[in-house]
């Protein structure tokens, strides 16, 4: 019919059958050009469609546009013009075959349809459709064959169709021209971001990112060349489908575990019935039995939580994005098995002299062919998957965020901030790496599966043989994984407690610094280390194993198969065509089975991991249901009803049958001793608590001040406003009444410094009036106050009352809960709550409770007893001008970094402590609109910083190559010897390797010369042995290298950590300041890991890869030498495209994992102040902030990942060519070469592609992980303090009598500062008691911080007895001075090792000053006693008890001079006396110095030092002091001080 239908021969195979082959005109003018426009006819309406229903704002018209629609009207114009010579020549007398209308016909209406689809693109975002590509594409190739016809008919010089061929030839052009035009993307106003309007061929390709390789490559990537990711993958999208989704599945996952617990417990029922009958003389065991089953159960509870919902939710979140990379996936692997099949068919050509050559260029062709569309399904396959990771790991991590929020006290006890955060970084990790593997579960065996069915097609049975070897190394390398996963687990936890310990020694620095405790943590870290290191050197050795058997199994393989094979039947001869596409598919087979045991093993601990995620994803919120919100007409502000709160459901309440009301506008002081129940009654009103019954009922907003103050990183403005908008004339009012003008007077950049994280370089004082002034800024209706004022002294405080809190404050006519230890200010307040063991013990008016008599006189009179007549006078109500002039001389103590930065004081203490409230006043108005013209001039702040007012400074992030020293750091650690052994025993292997392939080759040419009957046994066997034994020799010298390499790394992470371990903990305090923890504890955990991990197995992959590839193409150039030719330029190909991608791919790694770590350091900020954020309702601005950093670091990951896929499409394509020219060598050469030749070379051509892609891949992952080299590097060459013990040894017994001289001591914090000691000369005589008082920034804390040289002398000495402390070494001067520090900081470990890490000594001593300390009580009561674990920083003391534990530490010392940084902030009054008798009597031998907030604690001194702006302005007895109207008078006046013995509080 069809040949009728064009009038020629349709088809016939005779055509083909001929040295020059055709195809029949017919054929290509019917088949081949329907094919692409059916296609496009048959997509062409689903395409308009979806157009119609997505369509967006129409873009305007670019001159691609109509460069394609011109272009289209010309192939229109020329179907017409052709449709139009066929009518003419119908008119004649010939008949036209129909062939000739309907093409032309077809055409006009398929140039139609294209003119009206590309039309439609204009209301898209992407112009360009990939369908229309892909027509271009079909129809340029479909023609290629009628042009070759035609081309040869003109040639022969038939010219009858000249007309129609011109006409073909000029449209062909056209086509070509629209193919190319297609490849360019066109730019939409709209988005920024070019992979939304790249073209179908820009996107396989990658080459839309090809603007950023080369920006990139130019200059260092910011954050700013990072493209955003679309608004679908952006993280509120994904959080929002995914809970949709998610709250589905847990509901049925909670369901289904009521059900296991109804079954549990209808069968626990059942057992209990048995047991209860037996003897009643058991009852003492039983009750032992209970009580064990009651801890077993404890630990149990965690193993109750909804299971298995996580991945549902993920799949119906993801699935398209599954299905897509699923179809990709299936066409690659079919693809990769066509490869084996013309390797074959090209090794029979070589060996067939009479096939015609062009059937070897078309299989040449179709290598390159089949190779191309591979890579590019596996390319898009892998950027599929890996965005497909990514977005699991954003949509886990920011519903851990959302989840943290909310999360009850309960679930959120059983993790520690740590493993919250860890749960953020490394579970979601781990499914984001599972993601990527997911689908070779299934690929994995499709392509086993397929490989043995063509094994067996080539081999038959004997394939067994290898394959069973095959089988049975995995279940070898499965034992091997699995041991060695185990001494990874092991290594994690010796790990986490390194860098636990690691934490504390950074957090607790200046302890350490005090106490000379450093070499004992050293050891301790070194101890941990070490089992690290022998676990990581089995590893190590474990991993060389594996490798071993991964690297020995081909070779094992086939050396069996071959030797099977052969041996089986004397017939069976290995020629060429079996033995390399036998070659060719064991390579194959060798991946999938290389990559099951870390398939399965990546899904196990992604198993883990969702178990870890689906526990706290599914745990029980905060219930708030018993904190009532009630409407307006409710009369009280506050009311308990019957409330019984517990802080853990297991354990009785702690707040019980709790009534009480609170009226609007009433201040409620509530008191009580310590543990008392004071905090968590105030933590049950925020709804923090677990309600047992009763409930809590609240009118109006609340604000919240913790006892502790939380901080945020940032400066001091944002802590206060927290996110609210700015009301300058209020900002101004807070800052004055909460005295914090004069701080940011003395902080650089006022309220524009910026805060350490925790608020590290604040005093106590200043964070609790800045979290105080936070409070009040947000204008709430009750305020909830816990203990705000015990870190700040006494006339601050007296301050902060009456112009905040009292009844004249900024606070009066709001609702105010005020936990208070200040005696003094209960006078002042409308009622008085007392609380004991968790129970309101008594309430009333101050009157009334003194006239009860009950528990608060009690409390009362354990401290008017010291107290004369003055209290009276002092507590009541001050004149307004007294208060005035109260305000300035602030006593209260400031850490170093700060009070360095004190800035020249326009007034000198007289001046502010005249009794002139006019000046003062004056000066305070001048400060404050000093304040004012800097808010205003906050846009220029951006221009100059203030000295010193960045405290933190920025990260280095490392620009541009990594320098080569850092290669040479890393190799030198590991010994030259060990490196050139390495690499030698490597060469070796490729030696082998090379060999064997020639033997191979050389083994299938005897098929030729001998034919299968007298093939000589002699000769079959030396063939199989030498053979076998260059396969051995591969795999032995493997092993050795791998050793080798293992051994040598390990040694390389010893030192590396040897090295910054000691460095860091010799750097001086100043350091410490100006770093934050997280970046130094960085260096231990994720460098550190780095090289121990990473970084050796990199080096190995890389030189493997290397010589590997160098192999393959010496033996490419034996066979073909003038392959040269082309390697070279294709060699230069790659080392452009490798340098061009590295420079980017290491700069987005760094921004990677730079605009990581705010993720987590907001995320744990976050968890330590979820009180306050829940408290004042803020979790929407954290969480959306939250988002922001996700989607940063997202985009980062993407940009990374694109990136990856750039480079691989580029680098396959050159490993594609590398094919397509050895195979096209090997048909313009077939004279001269033989099938085995060919085989032998193609076989290996197969396998370069992966290899050069690993290289790339291996060069860039070593230049990235050698980073953290530098990085240690950087730490290791952190300059130290003075030696830890010099040449000059003081005389032993020194200090004996304890005298201190100090000769015009001068000192400053940083070099680029000011001093803060300025000339400080004077005697201290032995055991004298010395009190130093000053305000804030006078440079009190300066003093000791000279005394212990933790700041080194600007000028001038400090010589106690007879020594001048600079010419000691700082451990021997450290040891022989004690100090009671201002915070009490422990470690983690036993009560034992944080009184004495060195065990000097006994036991009896250690009780004996716990005694001392007023702790014996407490610690005998304790189980463990003096083993008792005390948790990270000390948590599970309360303030006070840290602070008791920390006067024993100094009074096991027993030293001649005692610093005292006075420390009673945070302790009651009674404990405060405690201490301080404990003092006055155990150190009576000392020489003491006291550094007071409160003036009454040194009034008994023997002299006092007033020191003002790093100068001593006054220095004698109180006595003296008091008669001279001089600075200490008058502070002493504004506290009520008028003599010695008048002490009052």
């Amino acid at each position: 019919m069809l040949e009728k239908f064009c009038n020629s021969t349709f088809w016939n195979s005779s055509f083909l059958d001929s040295p020059e082959a055709d195809l029949p005109l017919c054929f290509e003018q019917t088949v081949l050009v329907w094919i692409p426009s059916g296609f496009l006819w048959f997509l062409a309406p689903w395409q308009l469609l979806h157009v119609y229903r997505s369509k967006i704002k129409r873009s305007p018209i670019t001159k691609l546009y109509l460069a394609k629609q011109v272009l289209v009207g010309f192939l229109l114009i020329l179907a017409a013009i052709e449709l139009a010579l066929v009518l003419t020549e119908d008119s004649g007398k010939a008949t036209v075959p129909a062939i000739r209308y309907t093409n032309p016909s077809l055409y006009l209406a398929t140039w139609l349809l294209v003119l009206l689809i590309q039309h439609s693109r204009r209301w898209c975002l992407q112009k360009d459709s990939w369908f229309l590509s892909l027509f271009w594409i079909l129809s340029i190739l479909c023609g290629v064959f009628q042009l070759q016809t035609l081309i040869r008919t003109l040639l022969k010089g038939s010219n009858s169709n000249l007309a129609y061929s011109c006409l073909f030839f000029i449209c062909y052009a056209l086509q070509i021209l629209m193919l190319i035009l297609s490849a360019f993307s066109e730019k939409d106003a709209s988005s920024t971001n070019p992979s939304f309007t790249a073209s179908f061929l820009s996107s396989i390709t990658f080459s839309w990112y090809d603007s950023i390789i080369m920006k990139g490559y130019k200059q260092p990537l910011t954050l700013e060349d990072v493209w955003d990711v679309d608004e679908e993958i952006k993280t509120k999208a994904l959080v929002s489908t995914f809970e949709k989704h998610m709250a589905g599945e847990l509901q049925k996952a909670r369901k289904a575990l009521q059900g296991r617990q109804r079954r549990k417990a209808r069968r626990g029922s059942g057992d209990g019935l048995h047991g209860v009958n037996k003897d009643q003389s058991q009852s003492q065991d039983i009750l032992v039995l209970e009580e064990a089953k009651k801890k077993t159960k404890k630990s149990g509870t965690t193993k109750n939580f909804p299971k298995s919902w996580l991945v549902k939710t993920l799949f119906k979140t993801f699935y398209i994005m599954l299905l897509k990379s699923f179809l990709l996936k299936l066409v690659h692997d079919l693809l990769m098995f066509l490869n084996p099949q013309l390797l074959k068919l090209l090794i029979s050509f070589a060996n067939d002299r009479d096939t015609y050559v062009w059937t070897a260029y078309l299989y040449s062709v179709l290598f390159f062919v089949v190779a191309l569309i591979q890579s590019l399904c596996l390319q898009c396959y892998f950027q599929i998957c890996f965005k497909l990771g990514a977005t699991v790991r954003t949509t886990i991590m920011a519903s851990i965020y959302k989840k943290t929020l909310t999360l009850s006290n309960q679930a959120r006890k059983q993790y520690t901030i740590g493993e919250t955060v860890n749960l953020m970084s490394v579970d979601a990790q781990k499914l984001m790496d599972v993601t990527s593997y997911f689908h070779l579960l299934w690929s994995n065996v499709l392509q086993i599966t397929l490989s043995i069915y063509f094994l067996w097609a080539e081999l038959g049975p004997s394939i067994l043989a290898g394959v069973g070897v095959m089988v049975l190394l995995i279940p070898v390398n499965g034992i091997l994984v699995a041991k060695s996963k185990a001494v990874q687990v092991k290594n994690m936890k010796n790990k986490d407690k390194r860098l636990k310990i690691m934490n504390e020694i950074l957090n607790g620095m200046k302890i350490l610094k005090y106490f000379a405790w450093e070499p004992s943590f050293k050891n301790q870290v070194h101890e941990l280390r070490k089992k690290e290191l022998k676990n990581l050197l089995t590893f190590g050795q474990m991993q060389s194993v594996i490798m071993f058997l991964l690297y020995i199994s081909p070779v094992l393989v086939s050396v069996i198969t071959f030797s099977v094979y052969t041996l089986v039947d004397s017939n069976n001869v290995l020629d060429a065509e079996k033995a390399f596409t036998s070659i060719t598919l064991f390579n194959i087979l060798r991946f999938p089975l290389s990559m099951f045991p870390m398939v399965i093993s990546s899904a196990l601990q992604a198993s883990v991991s969702r178990d870890r995620l689906e526990q706290y994803l599914g745990g029980d919120d905060l219930d708030p249901s018993a904190i009532r919100r009630c409407d307006c007409n409710f009369d009280k502000a506050v009311q308990f009803s019957e409330a019984s709160f517990t802080w853990d459901r297991d354990s009785e309440a702690t707040i019980r049958d709790v009534n009480l009301d609170i009226m609007p506008g009433q201040l409620v002081a509530v008191v009580g001793t310590v543990g008392s129940g004071k905090s968590s009654l105030m933590s049950a009103m925020l709804g923090e608590m677990e309600n047992v019954h009763g409930h809590i009922t609240i009118k109006g907003t609340i604000a919240y001040v913790p006892q502790q103050s939380w901080i945020q990183n940032g400066t001091i403005k944002d802590n206060i406003l927290f996110g609210s908008e700015l009301d300058e004339k209020r900002y101004q009012q807070i800052l004055e009444a909460c005295a914090l003008l004069q701080d940011l007077e003395v902080l650089p950049g006022g309220d524009l410094a910026e805060i350490g994280e925790k608020g590290i370089n604040l005093s106590g004082g200043q964070k609790q009036r800045i979290s105080l002034a936070r409070a009040i800024y947000q204008n709430s209706d009750i305020y909830v106050l816990d203990d705000p004022l015990s870190a700040v002294d006494a006339h601050v405080e007296k301050h902060i009352f009456n112009k905040v809190l009292g009844p004249k404050g900024l606070l009066k006519g709001k609702t105010r809960l005020l936990v208070t230890h200040s005696i003094h200010f209960l006078p002042q307040v409308d009622e008085i709550v007392v609380l004991g063991n968790g129970t309101i013990l008594e309430k009333g008016s101050y009157s009334t409770l003194l006239a009860k008599k009950g528990s608060f006189a009690k409390i009362l009179k354990t401290f008017t007893k010291q107290t004369g007549p003055e209290e009276e006078a002092t507590v009541n109500e001050d004149t307004e001008e007294e208060d005035d002039c109260g305000l300035m001389p602030s006593v209260e103590e400031i850490p170093e970094d700060v009070a360095s930065l004190t800035m020249k004081r326009e007034n000198s203490l007289h001046r502010i402590l005249s009794r002139n409230s006019r000046s003062n006043s004056k000066h305070r108005k001048s400060l404050r609109n000093s304040l004012k013209t800097r808010n205003v001039n906050t846009l220029k702040e951006e221009e100059e910083l203030v000295k010193g007012q960045k405290l933190i400074k920025k990260e280095f992030i490392q620009t541009g190559k990594v320098k080569f020293s850092n290669y040479l750091k890393y190799l030198r650690a590991i010994g030259w010897f060990s490196i050139f052994f390495i690499v030698f025993a490597y060469v070796i292997n490729s030696v082998a390797y090379i060999g064997s392939n020639l033997w191979l080759s050389a083994w299938t040419n005897d098929s030729k010369t001998f034919n299968g009957t007298n093939y000589p046994a002699s000769q079959r066997d030396l063939r199989i042995g030498v053979y076998g034994a260059l396969g051995l020799v591969q795999g032995a010298f493997v092993l050795i290298a791998n050793l080798w390499n293992a051994h040598g790394s390990t040694h390389a992470s010893n030192i590396l950590h040897r090295q910054l371990l000691s460095n860091i903990l010799q750097a001086p305090m100043s350091f410490f300041d100006t770093t934050p923890t997280g970046r130094i504890v960085n260096r231990f955990a994720g460098d550190i890991s780095t090289v121990d991990d990473t970084l050796p197995l990199s080096l190995r992959s890389w030189i493997l890869c290397f010589l590997g590839i160098i192999s393959t193409l010496v033996m490419i150039c034996t066979a073909t030498p003038i392959f040269v030719v082309i390697i070279i330029p294709l060699g230069l190909i790659y080392m452009s495209v490798q340098i061009f991608y590295v420079a980017t791919s290491r700069q987005l790694k760094r921004l990677d994992s730079v605009t990581r770590s705010p993720i987590y350091s907001h995320f744990s900020e976050t968890v330590s102040g979820l009180s306050i954020i829940r408290a004042f309702e803020h979790q929407q601005r954290f969480l959306k902030h939250n988002e922001v950093g996700i989607d940063t670091n997202q985009k980062c990951v993407f940009s990374w990942i694109v990136s990856n896929r750039w480079l691989a499409v580029r680098l396959e394509l050159i490993g594609n060519l590398i094919v397509f020219f050895s195979s096209l060598m090997m048909v313009i050469y077939r004279d001269t070469l033989s099938g085995d030749t060919v085989g032998f070379v193609l076989s290996n051509a197969l396998n370069i592609t992966q290899t050069l892609n690993w290289l790339v891949r291996m060069t860039s992952e070593i230049e990235t992980n050698i980073v953290a080299v530098e990085r240690i590097n950087e730490y290791i060459k952190v300059e130290n303090e003075a030696p830890w013990v010099t040449d000059k040894r003081p005389p032993p017994g020194w200090p004996s009598k304890g005298e201190i001289r100090f000769n015009n001591y001068q000192v400053r914090y940083r070099p680029e500062l000011d001093l803060v000691l300025r000339g400080i000369t004077c005697d201290i005589r032995s055991m004298e008691k010395i009190g130093v008082v000053g305000r804030t920034g006078a440079g009190k804390s300066s003093l000791t911080n000279g005394l212990f040289r933790i700041l080194e002398a600007a000028g001038g000495q400090i010589i106690i007895d007879g020594v001048d402390i600079a010419s000691i070494g700082l451990h021997d001067l450290r040891k022989k001075l004690t100090i009671i520090p201002q915070d009490p900081i422990l470690f983690s470990g036993s009560l034992r090792m944080n009184l004495d890490p060195f065990n000097n000594h006994s036991d009896e001593e250690i009780w004996k000053a716990l005694e001392l300390a007023h702790l014996k009580s407490f610690v005998s009561g304790l189980q463990l006693g003096l083993s008792h674990e005390v948790t990270e920083a000390g948590d599970n003391l309360s303030i006070g008890q840290r602070q008791l534990l920390c006067l024993a530490r100094a009074l096991l010392r027993k030293s001649k001079i005692l610093v005292m940084d006075e420390a009673t902030a945070a302790v009651d009054l009674e404990t405060d006396h405690l201490i301080q008798t404990t003092i006055q009597k155990e150190f009576s031998h000392c020489t003491t110095i006291t550094i007071a907030h409160r003036l009454h604690t040194i009034m008994d001194s023997d002299k006092i030092m007033v020191l003002d702006n790093g100068k001593i302005v006054e220095y004698g007895s109180p006595q003296e002091l008091l008669r001279n109207s001089g600075p200490f008078y008058l502070m002493a006046k504004e506290v009520g001080i008028e003599s010695v013995n008048s002490t009052s509080f």
